[in-house]
């Protein structure tokens, strides 16, 4: 007789779910960051805290480094299989006439609704004047938490040099620094291109994107058996900086982009349910693994596996769709960002005491629409970009050392929003191609 037969069935969940895993995982490392932070529970030495944090947060590095590893393969191939797989320039057409918009409608909403938020809380006026001039020192104790750039002002780069930089003179120099947006566009290039040659002469090519996308699909799938220990230990690190104080004092800038994306959350399930018959209840059970390993490791690259696999498997996107939209959206759908940087360069401008005029506010909802489009999907890049921003309004770039202690949760929140976002946009072009009117998915099959 089974006398335990509850316990044997969480047990089946927990080993079945990763969803699950990657909760447990979130919780238990928030939980150990608390209790060895020198800000939270200090129950060892800031010494020994850091070694702990140190070697428990390796599996999430290891998981970022396959993940990082693979990724250049991943969107070339992902995106050239996707417009080779239209079958001709004219269904290639259909598709990408929507998708452009589509993402800078989506951004320029999220702007919008920022600039709303931030002058309706004005949650700059709720930080106190030794807060800000504390700036500098929460700057030096949390350096680690941003990325190896320097915060520098640049040298003033005009639009249209902007525009031209952005197809590769070296695609290898691109792979090298990562440069995602670049990636894309010679992709698109390569993927067009092959779709103007007879077939006999892109078939190499196309056998060669095939298996470096199974390649790489096989690395992340050997990447997401460690995704629960690597959310454990990135969480812990994180945590364990953090502690119970990041957010004291900054409670009001948090609440309203937490506000923000919450609302642009709003917005995506409602599309998903006038245009894509989905309710929401079922779209967020259908996207909590992706949600919560976006949250967990802050990057909608990481994720973007996962992001193509619940878009075909979960929710029955076309293929070529899904290749498509996903990668692109990765690099350019950057809403969640987009909402982040426009509220925090209002805050920082309230905190400062420079006052915005209408002018203002158009350029800088026009340039943070061009820096969420060109931002990398990587961690910590997000408050990198920011500065920036802050330069063409006048805000002094030092002030986002206040933002930098509340910088990570922040990420790892729109990031989620993000990885939403292309989901989100699979649905919709997808339902879009496939109404009266549309023969892009017909020619295909």
């Amino acid at each position: 007789m089974d006398f335990f037969p509850k316990t044997k069935s969480i047990k089946l969940l927990v080993r079945t779910k990763l969803w699950l895993q990657i909760v447990i995982g979130m919780m238990a490392g928030i939980g150990l960051g608390l209790a060895i932070s020198p800000r939270g529970l200090s129950w060892v030495s800031p010494s020994t805290a850091e070694i702990i944090a140190g070697w428990v947060a390796l599996p999430g590095y290891v998981f970022l480094a396959l993940i990082q590893m693979i990724m250049v393969g991943l969107i070339f191939s992902s995106i050239v299989l996707g417009i080779a797989s239209c079958g001709s320039g004219d269904q290639l057409k259909r598709l990408g006439i929507r998708t452009v918009p589509y993402f800078l409608w989506t951004t320029t909403i999220a702007v919008i609704m920022g600039i709303v938020l931030a002058k309706a809380i004005q949650p700059g006026e709720y930080i106190s004047d030794s807060l800000v001039e504390n700036a500098s020192a929460i700057s030096s104790e949390q350096q680690s938490t941003l990325p190896s750039e320097q915060i520098t002002s640049q040298s003033p780069v005009s639009f249209p040099q902007r525009l031209a930089n952005l197809i590769p003179s070296n695609p290898l120099r691109a792979a090298l620094e990562q440069s995602m947006l670049q990636i894309v566009i010679f992709s698109i290039f390569i993927g067009i291109a092959l779709l103007s040659i007879t077939t006999h002469k892109a078939k190499p090519l196309l056998d060669l994107a095939t298996s470096l996308q199974e390649i790489a699909m096989k690395v992340v799938s050997w990447a997401m058996m460690i995704a629960p220990l690597a959310v454990f230990g990135l969480l812990t690190e994180i945590t364990g900086k953090m502690g119970f104080d990041a957010l004291v004092g900054m409670g009001g800038y948090v609440g309203t982009v937490i506000l923000g994306l919450l609302c642009l959350m709003c917005i995506y399930l409602g599309l998903v349910y006038f245009i894509a018959g989905i309710s929401p209840a079922k779209f967020l059970k259908n996207v909590r693994s992706l949600q919560l390993l976006a949250f967990s490791t802050s990057s909608s690259a990481a994720v973007m596996p996962l992001s193509i696999e619940t878009a075909t498997k979960t929710f029955s996107v076309e293929t070529s769709t899904a290749n498509f939209v996903i990668p692109i959206g990765a690099t350019i759908n950057m809403d969640g960002t987009a909402i982040y940087q426009i509220i925090a360069a209002i805050f920082l401008a309230q905190v400062y005491g420079i006052e915005l005029s209408l002018a203002s506010l158009i350029l800088l909802s026009v340039t943070t629409i061009g820096a969420s489009i060109g931002s990398p999907s990587a961690p910590g890049v997000g408050i990198v970009v920011l500065a920036t921003i802050l330069a063409g309004i006048g805000v002094p770039v030092s002030g986002i050392a206040l933002l930098i202690g509340v910088d990570r949760i922040l990420d790892m929140s729109r990031t989620v929003v993000n990885v939403t976002g292309d989901i989100t946009a699979c649905l919709v072009l997808d339902k879009l191609l496939s109404w009266k009117g549309f023969s892009f998915r017909s020619a295909t099959q």
